[in-house]
């Protein structure tokens, strides 16, 4: 059960980091650091965008909609962390 608490956190801990590049590089692409029209830099942000799409969508129909402003990220955080602090508080259920 150890193996399966340390794969669940490892997942938690990749999505996380995902999306903390996903956001910085929007960033870049947005106040026009990073170019989209380079080959890499437009297939690093079409990877990353593939991968977090299918985790942002759900959110996204549930979220009102706020113009520009996308908060799909920031509840995705959210759930992450939560996700995290209740394996962490119920590692007793996992053999720690």
């Amino acid at each position: 059960m150890q193996t399966l608490f340390d794969a669940l956190m490892l997942i938690l801990n990749i999505i996380w980091f995902v999306m903390i590049a996903h956001i910085i590089m929007s960033w870049l692409i947005n106040f026009q650091v990073l170019n989209l029209r380079q080959p890499l830099v437009w297939q690093l942000w079409n990877g990353l965008s593939r991968l977090l799409e299918p985790i942002y969508a759900p959110v996204r129909n549930m979220l009102p909609n706020t113009g520009g402003l996308d908060l799909a990220p920031l509840v995705v955080f959210v759930i992450i962390i939560i996700l995290q602090r209740l394996l962490i508080n119920n590692a007793a259920a996992f053999g720690y």
